[in-house]
C-alpha cells in the first residue's frame, strides 16, 4: 500500500501505524468496539460488535419501509458487469447500457422507485471491496449470521466491506432485477461476491448471541435441534437478463433463476427471463455495434422490467399467490 516514493517522508509515521496494526493482529482484536446486546436477543449481555448493530438496524429499517403499505415500491437495478469506462476497458460495459434501458422504464412509472446497484464500482473505485464467503453456513447453519458478521475484522485489515450498505438495498426492494453477461460460462467475480454472501439471507441466524458469536459446537448444537431456516428475502419478485458472445446464456440464466427461486423469491413471468448473444461470434471490437441492431433484445430488456413491474404491483395488491406458499419443504439445504 505504501510502495510509492511519496509514502518516503511520512515512512516513521507509517512504522508506527504497522506497529499498531501488527498489534492488532497478533492479539486478534476483530471487533474493537463492542456493546451489550439487549433485549431481544437471546442472551442479552453477550457483546457484539457496533458495526454488526448498526448494519442490522439499517436492514431492520430497510424492511419495515419494505412493508408499509403506503411506500413506493422499489426496485434494485443490477449491474452484474465488472466492466466500466472508468478503469482498463476504457468503455462501458453492454449491461450498463442494458441496465439504462431498464431504468428509463422504471424510473418513469408511477409509484415506483429504482435503486441502481453497479457492481462494476469494485473494479473503479478505491476502496470499493465485497470481502469473499467464508462458509460459515457448512459448519452449521445457526453459525451463519443475518447480517453477515464475518466482516468487518479489523485484525486482518478486512474493513470498509460493501455488504454492509447492500443488505439494506435487498431487504428495501420489492423486486430485484439482475443484468449481466457470462464470464467463462459462469458469473462475473463481482456478482459471484454478492452472490456468495447473500447465503445469510436463506435460513442465516439473525442472532449471533446465541452461538456465543462464532462457536462452532453451540451452533452445530443448536441445529440439530432443529433449526427453522428463516428466510429473509423471500418474497420478492425477480426478473433476470443475461447476455453472452459465444456460449452460456442459457446455463446462467438457469443458474440465477434457481439461486434467487430456492431464496424464495418469485419470478415475475416468462417475460422475466431473458437470455441472448450479442455478435455471436463477432469481433469484440464491434460488439456495441451489434448491441446497436439488437432492437428487439432491447425491447426484451425493457418487457422484463414491465414485467416486473407488474409482479410487484400483483404482490402487493395481495393478488400475486403462490400455490405452496403454505407448505413446508421437508428438505431445508
Amino acid at each position: 500500500r505504501f510502495y510509492d516514493p511519496a509514502f518516503d517522508e511520512v515512512a516513521g509515521e507509517i512504522e508506527k501505524i504497522i506497529e499498531k496494526a501488527w498489534d492488532g493482529y497478533h492479539q486478534y482484536r476483530k471487533n474493537p468496539h463492542t456493546r451489550r446486546a439487549g433485549r431481544g436477543f437471546a442472551d442479552p449481555d453477550f457483546k457484539l460488535p457496533i458495526e454488526w448493530l448498526e448494519t442490522r438496524k439499517a436492514v431492520q429499517a430497510a424492511e419495515k419501509k419494505q412493508k408499509a403499505r403506503r411506500s413506493p415500491s422499489r426496485i434494485l437495478l443490477i449491474n452484474g458487469s465488472s466492466r466500466t469506462d472508468q478503469s482498463c476497458p476504457g468503455e462501458m460495459s453492454k449491461s450498463f447500457r442494458l441496465v439504462t434501458m431498464a431504468k428509463q422504464v422504471i424510473s418513469r412509472t408511477r409509484g415506483f422507485e429504482v435503486d441502481l446497484l453497479d457492481l462494476s464500482r469494485l473494479t473503479s473505485e478505491y476502496g470499493r471491496v465485497i470481502y469473499p464467503c467464508k462458509a460459515c453456513v457448512s459448519t452449521a447453519m445457526p453459525l451463519c449470521n443475518w447480517p453477515c458478521s464475518c466482516y468487518p475484522n479489523h485484525a486482518m485489515g478486512q474493513v470498509g466491506d460493501w455488504m454492509a450498505e447492500i443488505y439494506p438495498r435487498w431487504a428495501a426492494a420489492h423486486g430485484i432485477m439482475i443484468v449481466c453477461p457470462v464470464n467463462w460460462y459462469q458469473a462475473p467475480s463481482s456478482l459471484k461476491l454478492m452472490i456468495d454472501r447473500l447465503v445469510c439471507a436463506d435460513g442465516g441466524n439473525p442472532d449471533p448471541s446465541s452461538t456465543g458469536g462464532k462457536d462452532p459446537k453451540r451452533a452445530k448444537e443448536l441445529e440439530l435441534k432443529g433449526w427453522h431456516y428463516p428466510r429473509h428475502l423471500a418474497g420478492r419478485v425477480f426478473s433476470v437478463v443475461v447476455h453472452g458472445d459465444a456460449a452460456g446464456v442459457e446455463t446462467l440464466s438457469r443458474i440465477l433463476s434457481d439461486w434467487l427461486t430456492d431464496m424464495g423469491l418469485i419470478p415475475a413471468g416468462d417475460s422475466g427471463v431473458v437470455e441472448s448473444y450479442i455478435g455471436y461470434y463477432r469481433p469484440y471490437a464491434t460488439s456495441h455495434d451489434d448491441l446497436d441492431k439488437e432492437k428487439d433484445f432491447h425491447e426484451e430488456v425493457r418487457n422484463a422490467a414491465r414485467s416486473l413491474i407488474n409482479a410487484v404491483r400483483l404482490l402487493r395488491r395481495g393478488e400475486l399467490k403462490m400455490p405452496d406458499a403454505a407448505l413446508r419443504d421437508p428438505r431445508q439445504k
